[in-house]
């Protein structure tokens, strides 16, 4: 782990948020250990926080305060990037840690994962869940997962796999055209190599995993994580036990589903469907 001292706070807000906690902690005079054992978590957890490598949930960020007197200052500041980064709240951390993961394992039941999701489907999608919504609140949420998919364009992008269930493809998003379009982006990010895809088709039959999304992370220096997520919630697990038997499904599904090649003819001949 990079030496907190060695980053430069103005680099973003998480490298500002970790150098004001380790002033803070050093002014207390508590090591991370110390610190940690007082806000519940563990030494290497604040480590990763100052060093910009993670980002704390606000009821950590609160603990913090209480411990270090800091009345209210890094509660505050969580909140308010938090708030500006268009994520609903449930979902901040998880996309914290997706930016940061070395693998990202996604298992799709219903929708296209938003990093492979165009504009118009995320657009499409928002406008169904939320049909009282704003024409701002709309683009602000198709901005925001426009954002998160930039991650695919980076030099150090994570190794993408998901297995999408054949529903997917066949359930519309917005008009025929708009589905076409965003299946040929499928197809366009597994050729440039920026994932991988394999398609559970509908006579696989029950899987362990149907009834929910659920993305496993994996990452260079810490343990892997899950996030599931429904329609208007999510939940990070990390307990070592149901990260295992996430994994174990996600193995199961994967070799449930048609090959990365059978995958993409299925995805092309969707997109015929849609053109006609």
């Amino acid at each position: 782990m990079s030496r907190p001292k060695d980053l430069n706070p103005w680099h973003s807000p998480r490298a500002f948020y970790g150098s004001e906690l380790r002033r803070l902690r050093e002014a207390a005079d508590l090591t991370q250990e110390a610190l940690g054992a007082q806000v519940f978590c563990s030494g290497s957890y604040i480590g990763q926080i100052e060093a910009a490598k993670r980002w704390p949930p606000l009821d950590l960020a609160q603990r913090l305060d209480a411990v270090l007197k800091s009345d209210g200052f890094l509660a505050r500041m969580c909140d308010a990037v938090n708030e500006s980064s268009g994520h609903a709240e449930y979902f901040r951390l998880a996309a914290e840690l997706e930016r940061m993961a070395k693998s990202i394992s996604h298992w799709a039941p219903m929708l296209v994962p938003g990093l492979l999701q165009t504009a118009s489907y995320t657009r499409a999608l928002t406008r169904a869940g939320r049909p009282f919504a704003t024409e701002d609140e709309v683009e602000r949420k198709v901005s925001s997962r426009q954002e998160r998919a930039r991650l695919l364009d980076q030099p150090a992008r994570p190794e993408l796999w998901c297995v999408l269930h054949e529903a997917t493809l066949r359930i519309p998003v917005g008009s025929a055209a708009e589905m076409r379009e965003q299946l040929a982006h499928i197809v366009e990010l597994c050729d440039a190599g920026r994932a991988v895809v394999q398609v559970m088709p509908f006579p696989a039959g029950p899987l362990p995993l149907m009834h929910e999304s659920a993305k496993l992370m994996a990452f260079v220096d810490a343990p892997p994580v899950v996030y599931l997520e429904g329609a208007y919630s999510g939940q990070l697990l990390d307990d070592p036990a149901l990260v295992d038997s996430y994994l174990k499904a996600y193995d199961l599904a994967r070799a449930a589903a048609l090959s990365p090649e059978a995958s993409l003819t299925m995805i092309r001949s969707a997109m015929e469907d849609y053109s006609s």
